[in-house]
C-alpha cells in the first residue's frame, strides 16, 4: 500500500505552485491594495468559484499540445500536458485567488504613513515596498502562501485534466484517492484520505497561527 509516492509528489507540486502563485499574485496584490478595481479583481478571483474542471479545460485550450504556445513549450523541453509541470500550473491557477485575496488584504492593512515617511527620506517605490511594506505585512503574506499551499494539495479537477493520472509522475494525493476508490482498494483510499486530511489541517493551523493579532 504505497502512499509515499503521491504524498511526496503532491508536496513538490504544492510547493512549486505556491511559489508560482506568489510570484504572480504579489505584484497584483500590491497593485490593487491601494486602488480597487472590481472588474479586474473579479476576473482574478474567478478561479475561486469556477469548477476546477472548467479551469482545467481553459488551461488545455491555452497550453494544450494542439495550441501554438503548447507546441512552443514542448519544442523547448517544457511539456505541460501529462507532465508534473502541468500539475504545477494547474494547482497554481487554482490556488492563485487565495494568495491574491489574502495578500491584498495584508498589504492594504499597512499604514500608508510609514510608506510616505520612507519616500520622504528618499527611498524609491521599490525600496519602500521591499523594506517597509513587505516586512509590515509579512505575517499576512506568510498566511497567504500557506493557504495557497493548502489549496494546491487538494486540487483534483484541473490537475486531472491537464496532467492526467500517471502513477509516480502526475498522480497526486487527491487523484490517488479517486484511483484507489475506483479500484475498490478501500484500505489504500482510507490511508490516502487520512494523510491528505492531516496535511491540509496542519497547513490551515499554520496559516491561522501566522495571521496577525491585534494584541501583537
Amino acid at each position: 500500500m504505497n502512499v509515499w509516492t503521491p504524498l511526496f509528489l503532491t508536496f513538490r507540486i504544492a510547493l512549486c505552485s505556491t511559489v508560482l502563485a506568489a510570484l504572480a499574485g504579489l505584484p497584483l496584490a500590491r497593485r490593487f491594495s491601494r486602488r480597487a478595481n472590481p472588474l479586474a479583481e473579479s476576473a482574478l478571483l474567478l478561479p475561486l468559484v469556477l469548477p476546477p474542471t472548467t479551469l482545467g479545460w481553459y488551461l488545455l485550450l491555452l497550453l494544450g499540445r494542439s495550441t501554438a504556445f503548447g507546441r512552443f513549450l514542448e519544442r523547448h523541453g517544457i511539456p505541460l500536458v501529462f507532465d508534473w509541470k502541468g500539475a504545477v500550473v494547474a494547482a497554481a491557477c487554482v490556488s492563485f485567488p487565495l494568495f491574491f485575496a489574502t495578500a491584498r488584504t495584508a498589504l492594504a492593512g499597512v499604514d500608508p504613513r510609514w510608506e510616505d515617511a520612507a519616500r520622504l527620506l528618499g527611498a524609491s517605490d521599490t525600496k519602500v515596498f521591499v523594506r517597509v511594506t513587505v516586512p509590515s505585512a509579512a505575517r499576512g503574506l506568510v498566511s497567504a502562501a500557506i493557504l495557497a499551499f493548502a489549496r494546491s494539495i487538494g486540487d483534483f479537477g484541473a490537475t486531472l485534466l491537464v496532467a492526467g493520472n500517471i502513477p509516480g509522475r502526475t498522480q497526486t494525493l487527491s487523484i490517488a484517492i479517486y484511483d484507489a476508490f475506483s479500484a475498490g482498494e478501500d484500505r489504500r483510499a482510507t490511508a490516502l484520505v487520512a494523510v491528505t486530511t492531516v496535511l491540509a489541517y496542519a497547513s490551515l493551523l499554520a496559516a491561522h497561527r501566522s495571521l496577525p493579532r491585534r494584541w501583537d
